[in-house]
């Protein structure tokens, strides 16, 4: 296993890091320990959850993946851990998270990571993140900015006036969680090139936390990163955290040899809307073709082409059987050769971000 610092901060997170979405679903309390017990004897250090987890989010199953994770978490040296969490935003009809959080207010944050911290059975977290952004932005398979789905003022309530909480009011809550201990360093989730610049500007302009991460979809079918995001990342000293670099299943090539095989796509019907366009099965077909005829697993090729691109921090995995998590990690030791490079950027540029 690798490591890379997180810029403006002291974390060295591996390259791969154990996301934990399936606990609490489709993963039992004893598999997801085997999970987190394999994937540190392997050198991963680093470990993504979420107070929303398990995915797709429910009521009767919310807050079972950070609470799993607490009881696996209390028995191993903290200081060798790095725990990534994030708080929910408002606006995604998820009435049982807090009453359904109206915005991303100091009360919803505050309240956030004090639960997470109880479930999780820690005194801090090492990566606290703002899970999507408090405004109107395309998101989770939404690809178009629309200034028509510009929400209605009045959802915070200010003094006497209703406002939107501002990027500023959001980062000096985080400053606050910093002060105390609860957060050591804080990052982005699902956000925009303009949100990135926004928080590290209003950071600097008012020595709040600088954002050490954003933790975006990344994947083969999925590449829009690397429109203006990278240069951003790299200008800025950001990390990415890729998630997603499956696609969903669809890039282990199991729904084009079986489409009916078990996974999150015949398992949620309806959820992630993203891998729901019509490209999605040509291009992961595409994919699949080209890592065979090169000796390689379609698995292998995804997950190797995301962990070694020059912007990408770490890359989020996630898995529900141990054979899966296996391959994940050992895929690591992949390396693609400028020949295949060469042949997946064809099929981009034949086929581009089928699953923005």
């Amino acid at each position: 296993m690798q490591y890379t610092k997180l810029a403006h901060t002291d974390l060295n997170v591996s390259k791969v890091c154990l996301g934990t979405m399936t606990y609490g679903d489709q993963n039992t309390e004893a598999e997801a320990h085997a999970q987190l017990d394999y994937a540190v004897a392997q050198g991963v250090n680093f470990i993504d959850t979420a107070e929303m987890y398990p995915v797709p989010p429910k009521a009767e199953t919310y807050t079972r993946t950070e609470t799993m994770v607490g009881t696996w978490l209390k028995k191993q040296p903290r200081d060798q851990i790095i725990l990534g969490g994030k708080v929910s935003g408002p606006r995604r009809g998820l009435d049982w998270i807090r009453g359904g959080p109206p915005s991303l207010d100091r009360a919803n944050i505050r309240a956030a990571v004090e639960g997470s911290l109880q479930r999780l059975q820690t005194d801090y977290i090492d990566l606290y993140q703002l899970h999507w952004p408090e405004r109107n932005v395309p998101m989770f398979g939404q690809y178009q900015f629309d200034p028509a789905g510009e929400f209605e003022s009045g959802v915070y309530q200010q003094g006497d006036e209703k406002v939107w909480v501002s990027i500023q009011n959001q980062l000096e809550t985080l400053a606050e969680l910093v002060q105390e201990g609860k957060v050591r360093y804080v990052g982005l989730s699902n956000e925009q090139p303009w949100g990135v610049m926004e928080f590290v500007r209003i950071a600097k302009a008012y020595n709040l936390p600088h954002v050490a991460s954003v933790q975006n979809c990344y994947n083969l079918i999925n590449r829009g990163m690397e429109f203006g995001m990278a240069e951003v990342l790299y200008r800025e000293q950001v990390g990415l955290l890729a998630y997603s670099p499956l696609a969903f299943g669809h890039l282990t090539a199991k729904y084009i040899d079986n489409p009916e095989a078990k996974g999150r796509v015949t398992m949620f019907l309806g959820y992630a809307q993203r891998y729901k366009k019509p490209g999605v099965v040509p291009a992961s077909a595409a994919y699949a073709k080209l890592a065979r005829a090169h000796g390689l697993t379609p698995t292998q090729l995804a997950l190797s082409f995301v962990y070694h691109r020059w912007f990408v921090s770490s890359t989020i995995i996630g898995a529900t059987t141990m054979q899966q998590l296996k391959e994940n990690i050992d895929a690591w030791d992949t390396k693609l050769s400028p020949e295949v490079l060469q042949e997946i950027e064809h099929l981009h540029l034949t086929m581009m971000n089928p699953a923005p």
